[in-house]
């Protein structure tokens, strides 16, 4: 008789895994993969290379010769970075590397939430904060979102009526420079404001910036770290959106009086030191030039896909394109329900995020999330023309697709 570890496990979870992983599908617009032809391969082998040479001795030590918070060529660069780019002062020492931003959302949590706390986010929002904010069991107030990102006026009412109950946040969440999903970009005023609310009410602000740099046009605002002079902001931000995914680095910009606690919690002996070497290495001479490549190539599937929809769906799907990132937020008639639709288009091989996974919005069911950055531009336009052919079969939405002899 084996045993059962169902039987040993604590209560409350997450579901487990319904089996073991078996590839992608063929047409995959889930997760936040990015564009495979942008990978410069030849200078990321050429710089790990020269890394190694120089200095690879020192991967004989947990912390290299840097210290707990990560590779400090990695957090040199950044400081100039995120001054270039986004207007931030920092210093190296109030930079923390993790692996990938996720473990900097985890940390954070821990370090600020307790159960029953209440957290400010925005109603439509990274499905990876909803879920561990659930299974935190705080309590979730939201703030709603438009073309111009956080709806400030409705923060300040929301703050306003939190703290009538006697109720502080825990912090205010948003992803302001290309939010995830909806594609949005805070406007300057609203940073203003929502620094304002934040400074009156006297709440940390948790900025999580993994897609910052993914503009077309290359004007990135200002984070609201740089706006900030009370030291109330973490700022957070990611590689995977603009390198690679799969080596699993991001870092937290914060005064040192949060570091430090998140250094006594982040007990994994470090962070994977080849990743960041390389990144410092490869990013030194390369990055500026890297991201203007994979902008104009994210830009022009952007493109592709949004041909792809208006030719196959019509104007039965509602959407507006963004200014950047790799997300586009789509809206079906009520007639859909994008969760039914996201298991119907599985069993075909097409994969899609279906709004509930993204959005506590009363209309969530009804928008879907599609990744762009991955598949190619071919794969692009097979799958939304399969998937138009699935929901016209499914929910008669379109009443026509694009494939279809009598369309009018």
């Amino acid at each position: 008789m084996t045993f059962d570890f169902s039987t040993a496990v604590k209560p409350n979870l997450p579901a487990p895994a319904a089996a073991p992983w078996n590839g992608y599908p063929p047409y995959n617009f889930v997760g936040g993969h990015n564009d495979p032809d942008s990978l410069p391969i030849e200078k990321l082998t050429r710089a790990c290379t020269e890394v190694l040479q120089r200095e690879g001795k020192t991967l004989s030590t947990y912390s290299l010769d840097s210290g707990p918070q990560g590779y400090l060529p990695l957090r040199e660069f950044l400081v100039d970075k995120l001054y270039n780019y986004a207007g931030i002062e920092c210093t190296a020492d109030q930079i923390l590397l993790n692996s990938g931003s996720l473990q900097a959302i985890d940390l954070i949590n821990e370090a600020l939430l307790g159960p029953s706390d209440t957290v400010i986010i925005e109603a439509s929002n990274y499905g990876g904060v909803i879920t561990r904010l659930n299974r935190l069991n705080v309590n979730i107030v939201t703030v709603t979102v438009d073309e111009h990102g956080m709806q400030t006026d409705h923060l300040a009412t929301t703050l306003a009526t939190l703290a009538d109950n006697g109720t502080r946040p825990a912090y205010i969440y948003t992803i302001p420079t290309v939010h995830n999903p909806t594609g949005t970009i805070m406007s300057h005023e609203r940073r203003e404001q929502l620094i304002s609310l934040a400074v009156e009410y006297n709440v940390p602000v948790f900025e999580d910036e993994c897609y910052a740099d993914l503009i077309w046009d290359g004007q990135r605002p200002p984070a609201l770290y740089a706006l900030d002079s009370s030291n109330r902001v973490i700022h957070v931000g990611s590689f995977s959106k603009t390198i690679a995914p799969a080596l699993r680095v991001g870092y937290t910009v914060a005064d040192w009086s949060l570091i430090s606690q998140l250094l006594a919690l982040k007990t994994d002996a470090g962070s994977g030191a080849l990743e960041q070497m390389l990144l410092a290495e490869y990013c030194r001479d390369h990055f500026d030039k890297h991201l203007a490549t994979l902008n104009k190539n994210l830009q022009a599937k952007l493109e592709v896909l949004c041909n792809a929809i208006d030719r196959e769906f019509g104007t039965t799907a509602e959407y507006t394109v963004p200014p950047g990132g790799i997300f586009l937020w789509v809206k079906l008639p009520d007639a859909v329900n994008t969760t039914q639709l996201a298991a119907a288009a599985e069993a075909e091989g097409v994969s899609i995020n279906p709004g509930n996974e993204w959005s506590l919005q009363s209309d969530a069911a009804q928008h879907l999330r599609l990744c762009f950055a991955n598949p190619d531009i071919a794969t692009i336009e097979t799958g939304i023309k399969k998937l138009a052919q699935i929901c016209h079969r499914e929910f008669g939405v379109p009443e026509f697709t694009g494939n279809t002899p009598n369309k009018q």
